[in-house]
């Protein structure tokens, strides 16, 4: 079964004749439905209409999105609720442990907001945290991951809290009652669960308690069998109950902090499992923080994404802006996209120079996305030979706009550790209001701890603060505590004449900033249909000495773009499965409150995209 044709819904007798009726037989579930759902589920990764739409990676986490759309809830409302429905079908990319990226356009007033539920460093933790206390050295990213040491502290369920007190018309009793449904009555496992679980099966059962859930019987969930999360269930009920007080005071927060400081290491692990440093206070002590967009015009597109501590924002906007310096529209494919890639090259460059948490690094972010600046690092593309990578950061202080500066001659830093697990949601409702979210726990399966009888994994995200032998104090992203480690979450909206003509996003670690840009170069430079710029083939060039390519984007495009000098290689490792950049969401707005909702048509094997009132 491909990858997120997941969930195929279990049903009763009934609908199970009715289905069969249509041509299609489902598989026999041998675990006893009490609750049976009453829909069946199928992925359409393509969708037109009106009145409201819904994009995800899961046709269930989809489904619950827009029964709220057709039950009169907004924007903010179906998007939480789809996101916490996330939080069962999908609990190795997301859930309550982890954190992200809130990004609201509200009709009424014209204007888009942002949230920045980034996970934070405890506040005892020290800045060689990641250093082995015998050696110094730093040590082994994999010895990190699995751990408490990696634990920060989730922001999900105050972002979830903060978007529905300033916008949504349900409160959160209401928005996690259909994910607390869907957890108590399970889903289908399909291949990518069943992989993911085994793939990640020695790191699980490093703990004690994360086996109970995820390995039972000792063994990955069957394909074909119904897995169930009653503790999620009522997790999400106590939630609702309680408010997230519960989450970040109560018991629970307890809880997470013995979990932390002192993980249930099992005996029969070889994984050092090092404990971590949360205590209920950096609990008690976490804020949601709303933060201005950034915002960049590009050919005549107002482009808003998330601000520092995120990266996405500026580097995809710095792409842009420096894209913006050629008439890309006029050239040939081969010649689009070198410049597309030489450009990515460059705004990583100086990503890795100047981003990190605002509250702890001094962000030029202003000069980064302005259009002088990028003038003069478009001065670094050759039409015809790429320049050679990995290349130097701008001069972010001196710089005038003219092709007569010398080139940047700054510290090159190496490409980060985010891994590409997260998932995304795109939704917008009947008034015109759009969120796009991004949200993670980091690694697949975030650290492997499991928090016992609630349900959900504790993330692993300091892993995504850089470090090293020695404690470097000129990085922006070094470790701190309190601090935000960066992120390349890149959720964005782009307005035209001040309406939406597009929201979008990715999973995908650092791709996810290639991949956003790529979509806005095929939508808008290239003029792809929306569904053709979701399903043409993806490279990434984050300022490193080789491009990484999907097969098809090799098969097209290789041999004519190392003619430029570009040097390609296959993303991952080879496997299929690895060999995906993104897998994004997006939702198009047209004349008359025509809307094209998009997702994937085979990465993650396919998403699901569905509006309130389909087009005939």
């Amino acid at each position: 079964m491909p990858s997120s044709a997941r969930r195929l819904t279990t049903i009763g007798i009934a609908g199970a004749t009715a289905v069969a009726g249509l041509g299609f037989v489902p598989p026999v579930i041998q675990a006893a439905q009490a609750d049976p759902p009453d829909y069946y589920t199928e992925k359409v990764p393509t969708s037109r209409g009106y009145g409201g739409a819904v994009a995800t990676v899961d046709p269930e986490a989809t489904r619950v999105g827009l029964r709220v759309l057709k039950r009169g809830g907004n924007a903010v409302d179906a998007a939480v609720a789809t996101a916490a429905a996330l939080g069962v079908t999908e609990p190795y990319s997301a859930g309550l442990g982890g954190g992200g990226y809130f990004v609201y356009y509200d009709a009424r007033t014209g204007r888009v907001h942002t949230l920045d539920g980034r996970e934070t460093a405890p506040k005892l933790m020290p800045l060689d945290a990641f250093n082995d206390p015998v050696t110094g050295a730093a040590r082994p990213f994999g010895d990190v991951v699995t751990s408490g040491l990696s634990v920060g502290v989730p922001g999900t369920p105050a972002t979830w809290d903060a978007a529905l007190r300033r916008w949504g018309s349900y409160d959160l009793k209401h928005a996690l009652r259909p994910a607390a449904r869907l957890a108590r009555r399970g889903f289908v496992v399909d291949e990518t669960f069943s992989e993911s679980t085994e793939d990640n099966a020695d790191r699980f059962r490093a703990f004690t308690t994360t086996p109970r859930l995820f390995l039972p019987g000792g063994k990955a969930p069957r394909v074909g069998s119904v897995f169930k999360n009653p503790g999620l269930a009522r997790t999400y009920r106590m939630l609702g109950k309680r408010g997230i007080r519960a989450f970040y005071r109560g018991p629970l927060a307890a809880q997470m902090t013995r979990l932390v400081r002192n993980p249930p290491k099992s005996d029969s692990t070889e994984l050092p499992v090092p404990a971590g440093y949360l205590r209920r206070s950096d609990l008690v002590d976490y804020r949601v923080v709303p933060r201005r967009p950034t915002h960049v015009d590009y050919r005549g597109y107002h482009v808003y994404g998330m601000a520092p501590s995120s990266s996405g924002g500026s580097t995809v906007g710095e792409s842009l802006n420096i894209m913006e310096q050629f008439d890309i529209a006029a050239m040939r494919s081969v010649r689009a996209l070198h410049h597309y890639l030489e450009a990515t090259a460059l705004a990583f460059a100086d990503r890795g120079a100047y981003v990190g948490d605002p509250a702890y690094v001094e962000v030029p972010l202003r000069r980064l996305i302005s259009d002088r600046f990028a003038r003069e690092r478009a001065c670094e593309i050759s039409p015809t030979t790429a320049f050679t990578v990995p290349t130097a950061p701008g001069d972010i202080e001196g710089f005038d706009g003219r092709c007569d500066a010398d080139p940047g001659t700054g510290r090159i830093r190496a490409n980060d550790t985010e891994n590409v697990e997260t998932t995304n949601l795109t939704v917008s409702d009947r008034w015109g209001n759009v969120v796009e979210y991004t949200l993670t726990i980091e690694q697949t399966g975030g650290s492997g701890l499991l928090v016992p009888g609630r349900g959900f994994l504790l993330n692993n995200e300091l892993t995504d603060f850089n470090y090293g032998d020695e404690y470097d104090e000129t990085d922006p992203n070094r470790i701190q505590p309190g601090k935000r480690p960066r992120s390349s979450m890149s959720p964005t909206i782009v307005l035209r004449r001040g309406r939406p003509f597009l929201a979008l996003g990715s999973p995908g670690g650092s791709t996810i900033i290639t991949t956003v840009t790529q979509l806005l170069f095929n939508r808008i430079d290239r003029g792809m249909p929306l569904a053709r710029a979701m399903a043409a083939p993806r490279a990434t060039q984050r300022n490193t000495a080789t491009v990484s390519a999907e097969p098809d984007f090799l098969e097209r495009y290789e041999a004519a773009l190392e003619g430029y000098g570009h040097q390609l290689v296959l993303q991952g490792d080879g496997l299929t499965s690895n060999a995906e950049i993104g897998a994004a969401t997006a939702i198009e707005f047209g004349r008359r409150g025509r809307l094209t909702a998009s997702a994937e048509p085979k990465r993650r094997g396919g998403g699901s995209a569905l509006v309130v009132r389909p087009a005939r």
